[in-house]
C-alpha cells in the first residue's frame, strides 16, 4: 500500500513539473486601481471628487519564454524621464525578469496624474510646490501594482492559442493638422473642436484600424491587448479622475467577454485626436466610446485562432539616443524657476531640465518588439506621430504589426522630421523635447527589429 502511495505522488509530481515545465507558455494578468484620492493633484487640476469608473494599471506577464516579459498599461497622462526607469525596474523586480523586458504605457488621459520624480525633486530643492509632479500617490501606486504583478505569476494560464483580429473604427480619429495651401499648418483641430469649419475639414491621415492580440488557454480567452492611435479627451479639466472613452470602451467590452482581462494601448496617436466628430458635448464621450467599442467588437469577431509555443515568441530591443530639442533653453528654465515663474510650472519646465540632463548623461531608451507567432507588437517612447505607426504597417505587410507609444514621456511629442517644418502645436519649441533628428533614428530601430 505505502508503495502504491509513492507511486502516485511521484506521478502527481512528475505532472505538475510537466505541466509547469519551463518551456510550456503561460500569461499571467494583473489590475491595479490606481485612482488618485480626493484633494491630491492631477495632470491639470486638484481631484475633487470621483466617477464611476477610475483608472486602471492593467498587464499581462508572459512566462515560457526565456525571462518573463511584462506589458502594463496606465490611465495616467504620462510616466517620464527616472519614474519610468523605476516603473521598469520595480515591475521586473516583481516578475523576476530584467527592465528591459518590462513596457509601461500610458494612454495619455487628461483627468489623470502625470508621473516625473526627476521634476518633482528639481521642484523640491528649489523650494517650488511640485504640484502636479508631487509623487506620494504615483510611488504607493507603484508598489501595489509590483505587488500586483507579483501576485499575479501564481495564477498564470497556459496558453495554448493566439488570437489576432484588426477592424476599422468608424468616426473616432482625425488629424489634428490642418493644413493650408502652402503646406503649412494653418489650424489645430484639438481633441474638442467647436469650430464647425474645422469639424468639416477631412479626416486627414489617421491609422482607422483597431488591432486585437488575445491569448486563449484552448477555447478560454485568458487576455485581450488592444491596440488604437488617438489622443484618448473628449472633455477634461473636471477636477474628477476617469478614464476617457478609451477607458468606457473597455469597460464595455470587459462587460462583453468578462472571462479574459481587457488591456488598451494608445498607438501613434501624438498627432491624431477626435477632433472632427467632438465638439467638447459632454455626451460624446459616450458616443465616441461605442464607436471604438464598436471597432473592438468587429475585430473580436475577426480573430483568427493559432496554436503558439513558447518556440514562437521572442523579444528584440534597439536602445536609441534621441537628441534634444536645440530649443531647450536650461538657462531661461532655470531663471524661470529660480524668479518662480507660473509658466515654469504649468508648463512643465521641471521636466524639461531632468530630460535635458538624462540625455547629457547619455540616456538611452528601449524600442522594442514582441514577437508572437506572425504578429509583431512594437513599443516606443513618447507622443508618436501615426506616420510611424503607418510606415511600421508598411514595412511588414506580411506581418499583423501593432503599436503601443506613449511609452516614457520624456520627450513629448516626437513628429516626423518634415513636420519640424510644417507648423503646428506639436512640434513648437513648447511641445517637443526633440527635434527632426528623432526621425531617421526611430526609423531605423523600427526597421531593425521587424526584420526576421
Amino acid at each position: 500500500m505505502l508503495r502504491r502511495h509513492v507511486a502516485l505522488a511521484f506521478a502527481a509530481f512528475l505532472f505538475v513539473v510537466g505541466f509547469a515545465r519551463a518551456d510550456s507558455l503561460r500569461v499571467a494578468t494583473f489590475d491595479v486601481d490606481v485612482t488618485p484620492p480626493v484633494g491630491s493633484r492631477m495632470a491639470y487640476d486638484t481631484v475633487t471628487n470621483t466617477w464611476d469608473l477610475g483608472l486602471r494599471a492593467r498587464g499581462i506577464v508572459l512566462l515560457g519564454a526565456g525571462q518573463p516579459i511584462v506589458l502594463c498599461a496606465v490611465d495616467w497622462i504620462g510616466i517620464a524621464n527616472e519614474s519610468h526607469d523605476l516603473f521598469r525596474a520595480a515591475l521586473a523586480t516583481a516578475a523576476d525578469t530584467v527592465p528591459a523586458r518590462v513596457t509601461v504605457h500610458t494612454l495619455h488621459q487628461h483627468d489623470a496624474p502625470d508621473c516625473d520624480f526627476g521634476a518633482e525633486k528639481i521642484l523640491k530643492d528649489a523650494g517650488i510646490d511640485p504640484l502636479n509632479f508631487e509623487g506620494t500617490f504615483q510611488r504607493e501606486a507603484l508598489r501595489r501594482l509590483a505587488a500586483a504583478v507579483h501576485e499575479s505569476l501564481a495564477h498564470a494560464e497556459p496558453v495554448t492559442h493566439l488570437g489576432l483580429g484588426a477592424a476599422p473604427v468608424y468616426q473616432v480619429a482625425s488629424n489634428r493638422r490642418i493644413f493650408g495651401p502652402d503646406g503649412k499648418v494653418r489650424a489645430v483641430r484639438y481633441t474638442a473642436t467647436p469650430d464647425a469649419a474645422l469639424r468639416a475639414e477631412p479626416e486627414g491621415t489617421i491609422d482607422p484600424e483597431v488591432s486585437l492580440v488575445s491569448f486563449w488557454n484552448t477555447n478560454h480567452p485568458v487576455a485581450v491587448l488592444s491596440y488604437y492611435a488617438t489622443h484618448p479627451q473628449s472633455y477634461y479639466r473636471t477636477g474628477i479622475p476617469n478614464p476617457d472613452f478609451p477607458g468606457l470602451a473597455r469597460f464595455l467590452r470587459q462587460l462583453a467577454v468578462p472571462e479574459a482581462l481587457h488591456v488598451h494601448f494608445n498607438g501613434a496617436g501624438g498627432n491624431i485626436g477626435a477632433g472632427k466628430y467632438n465638439d467638447g458635448s459632454p455626451t460624446n464621450r459616450l458616443v465616441l466610446a461605442q464607436r471604438l467599442a464598436d471597432g473592438m467588437k468587429r475585430a473580436w469577431d475577426n480573430t483568427k485562432r493559432e496554436p503558439i509555443t513558447a518556440a514562437d515568441v521572442a523579444w528584440r530591443i534597439e536602445s536609441v539616443t534621441l537628441t534634444p530639442s536645440k530649443h531647450i533653453d536650461v538657462a531661461q528654465l532655470e531663471a524661470e524657476m529660480k524668479a518662480r515663474s507660473g509658466a515654469f510650472v504649468t508648463q512643465s519646465g521641471a521636466s524639461r531640465i531632468e530630460w535635458l540632463r538624462l540625455c547629457q548623461a547619455g540616456r538611452k531608451l528601449d524600442v522594442t518588439c514582441l514577437t508572437l507567432g506572425r504578429a509583431r507588437i512594437l513599443h516606443l517612447p513618447g507622443e508618436l506621430f501615426v506616420e510611424y505607426q503607418l510606415a511600421a504597417k508598411a514595412e511588414r505587410p506580411d506581418r499583423f504589426v501593432a503599436m503601443a507609444a506613449y511609452g516614457d514621456y520624456g520627450p513629448w511629442y516626437i513628429g516626423t522630421a518634415r513636420a519640424y517644418t510644417e507648423g503646428g502645436y506639436e512640434t513648437e519649441p513648447r511641445s517637443s523635447n526633440v527635434g527632426p533628428e528623432a526621425e531617421p533614428v526611430l526609423m531605423g530601430a523600427i526597421k531593425k527589429l521587424l526584420k526576421e
